[in-house]
């Protein structure tokens, strides 16, 4: 069905704000990454050269505004760890790929532009609950993981949440964004094959005896 004249112009209208929209977020990345720290509305508007009224008519205050800067930072994030979960490899592969994938861009990014990632990383930091809810969403989905792993044998006798509580510790240098400005030659993804690896041959809820010892005693 054709557009009337009034629809084009209003689809044309939308077309030209969120362009415009994502132009300003653009420039507020760009304060975060010269400045360090969160972009407020008026501060964007003096940097952008705009009237602050078209700031303030996109963004509502200035949490809306920096909630749409983290979340073109986690966007990507996000698109792969859903691609992972609906991809149709073996558990073990899917969870490899799930952290792969996004340890691999967080270096890239890293390499790129040192300064800004640390910049954002010490941003994300100090505002930790406006960032929460993309934390929580990479552990529903690696719950899912763990899940899928679990109904193929893996994992046996630990609750969900153990399972996730354990593999998270061991990935963490991974999949905190701020390890990488000390530890970057030092993590790889073979190495993190090797873990992922490691977790599927033998993470379960059985005591082997680690714990058994009460003291140390001269051999």
């Amino acid at each position: 069905m054709r557009l009337g004249m009034r629809e084009r112009a209003m689809s044309g209208t939308a077309d030209q704000f969120d362009s415009e929209k994502a132009r300003m977020l653009r420039f507020a990345e760009r304060m975060i990454e010269e400045r360090g720290d969160a972009v407020s509305r008026s501060a964007l508007a003096g940097y952008a050269g705009v009237p602050r009224p078209r700031i303030e008519a996109m963004f509502a205050d200035d949490d809306e505004l920096f909630d749409a800067v983290v979340a073109g930072w986690f966007g990507d994030h996000v698109t792969i760890m859903e691609e992972v979960l609906a991809s149709d490899l073996p558990p073990n592969r899917k969870m490899f790929e799930f952290f792969a994938r996004r340890f691999r861009l967080q270096r890239e990014r890293f390499r790129a532009n040192p300064a800004a990632f640390k910049a954002y990383c010490e941003l994300g930091a100090a505002h930790f609950e406006r960032v929460r809810s993309y934390v929580d969403l990479a552990d529903h989905y690696l719950c899912e993981l763990i899940a899928q792993a679990q109904a193929e044998g893996a994992f046996e006798g630990l609750a969900i949440d153990r399972a996730l509580s354990l593999i998270n510790q061991m990935v963490l240098p991974y999949t905190m964004a701020d390890v990488l400005t000390y530890m970057d030659e030092r993590l790889s993804e073979e190495k993190l094959g090797q873990i992922v690896d490691t977790l599927f041959a033998g993470l379960s809820a059985a005591d082997r005896g680690a714990r058994g010892l009460s003291g140390l005693r001269a051999a």
